[in-house]
């Protein structure tokens, strides 16, 4: 009988996501895929440095002991052969993560196995892969920036941070910003402050979360899982915001409507062990203080072009 993932968080990470492998990464560039099996060959034993996900799974991966069961599943996805993955391997038993199911595709693309092992979130360094999965809309996926140099989380709890346009909703409110401004921009959002915000590529994964929280025998109030919201918006467009999570029975821990207000100092007094946005301008300086991923828009999105002009 198949297993049922339905109510657990399935999380696929890419190896380079995990631990820092830009070294070895370097070798396979510049000098091949021979030299890179040689060289992770000669280092099978050497544990790797932990990546800019490692606190993140980490940290989740302990909630299934004080959930009393499993309700995080962590994958790791690797284009590494099974011969020159037996070093994630063994640096995976050497730290002690409870990560049973691994994926090594030998070169090929990790993008079309994530329905395969239902992921819910996917995480990795390969822009390709990430695009690919956000365009086919299976699940959440965010490009990985360079770990913090700083970041030693102190808090025992699991705290996960969101941008709200272009990732927990779609980016046509953005979008009305972008070529209307500001003044449309917050008239129409106050005007439809009852009509809920449409899903963006993080929704689905919101909402699971939220789901996993009541599963603690503390409640969703204290949940070690916490989440928050961290947006440029600001008064009167933060109604539909609040609005639409209650739409959609989602509990969110924190909101902060910061109306260009810088979020890295924010994100650092929520401490949290990953936050996910769209846009450069934010994640650049929110980056080097907490683990940051950004979330592409689908290809086809009106966004793109305003992006790319």
């Amino acid at each position: 009988m198949p297993l049922d993932l339905s109510d657990i968080l399935v999380i696929g990470v890419s190896t380079r996501a995990l631990f820092n492998l830009e070294a070895e990464n370097q070798v396979f560039n510049k000098k091949g895929v021979v030299e890179f099996r040689k060289y992770q060959l000669e280092h099978e034993e050497a544990p790797l440095e932990p990546g800019t996900a490692f606190h993140l799974v980490q940290s989740l991966l302990e909630l299934n002991k004080q959930a009393n069961k499993r309700i995080i599943e962590v994958i790791v996805m690797s284009r590494n052969s099974p011969e020159t993955g037996i070093r994630v391997l063994n640096s995976i038993r050497t730290l002690n993560l409870d990560i049973t199911r691994v994926a090594l595709s030998g070169g090929e693309p990790l993008a079309p196995y994530i329905d395969a092992f239902d992921v819910d979130l996917f995480l990795s360094k390969d822009e390709k892969d990430v695009q690919t999965v956000i365009d086919s809309k299976v699940c959440a996926a965010a490009l990985i920036y360079a770990p913090p140099t700083a970041f030693n989380p102190q808090d025992n709890r699991v705290k996960i941070a969101f941008d709200a346009d272009a990732v927990l909703f779609s980016d046509e409110s953005e979008h009305r910003y972008k070529t209307e401004g500001m003044a449309a921009f917050h008239q129409y959002e106050s005007e439809n402050e009852n009509i809920p915000l449409r899903e963006g590529p993080f929704a689905n994964l919101l909402i699971k979360l939220s789901k996993i929280q009541l599963q603690f025998p503390t409640g969703i109030e204290l949940s070690p899982l916490r989440l928050a919201i961290v947006t440029a918006r600001n008064a009167p467009s933060h109604m539909r915001v609040i609005k639409t999570l209650r739409h959609w029975g989602v509990y969110v821990d924190e909101a902060y409507f910061l109306g260009g207000v810088s979020k890295d100092k924010v994100l650092q007094a929520f401490g949290a062990h990953i936050f996910f946005d769209d846009q450069e301008t934010h994640l650049e300086p929110a980056s080097k203080i907490v683990p940051s991923g950004k979330v592409p828009y689908t290809s086809d999105s009106p966004m793109k072009l305003i992006t790319n002009a």
